[in-house]
């Protein structure tokens, strides 16, 4: 069904204006609507996700560096936050009015985060061009990082795959258009 969907839609082929335009109105359509996801939904959603795409790195115990140790990753865009941790061989997630302080944070926008997951940009990248920001302990950041560039996306639901490189390619795409002063 997706690969019939998206041989269909080009969303690369649309006008120049309707992507720029999409990629800057995203953001404000979601921030609200996120809002009225309960913690609950959010937590059946990525936590399973989370397991699926890093399925191997939890068996082999690559995410034992972060047993009592929280990382906050924010999209910053749309105002959405979660506190992920490692206890008894799975992630875990922390709801909000917990208040957890986080021993490290990731932050970027939703765009710069999907260019991360379609491996159009690499966090080091983004990092320098201070458009992903880490804070809190340099260590575990590394390793957080180390683990996120090591996961072959290859192994990700090929449907899943195909979607994150179709986002991925637009906003490249329409990132490198806006850079070289495309006309809307």
């Amino acid at each position: 069904m997706i690969n019939q969907i998206t041989e269909r839609i080009s969303l690369q082929n649309l006008p120049f204006s309707i992507r720029s335009s999409a990629l800057s109105l995203l953001p404000k359509i979601l921030k609200p609507s996120l809002r009225l996801v309960p913690f609950s939904a959010q937590n059946k959603i990525l936590i399973p996700a989370l397991h699926s795409v890093f399925k191997e790195a939890i068996e082999d115990g690559d995410f034992e560096f972060l047993t009592d140790k929280w990382l906050k990753i924010s999209i910053t865009d749309i105002d959405l936050h979660w506190w992920i941790s490692f206890d008894q061989d799975r992630l875990i997630m922390a709801a909000p009015e917990l208040a957890i302080t986080e021993d490290v944070s990731f932050s970027a926008s939703g765009d710069d985060l999907l260019l991360i997951a379609g491996r159009k940009q690499d966090p080091d990248t983004l990092f320098f061009q201070r458009r992903l920001h880490i804070e809190g302990d340099t260590e575990l950041g590394l390793e957080v990082k180390n683990l996120i560039d090591a996961v072959d996306v290859d192994q990700l639901p090929s449907s899943v795959h195909k979607i994150i490189n179709i986002l991925a390619d637009v906003v490249e795409q329409t990132q490198q258009e806006i850079k070289h002063g495309v006309l809307v």
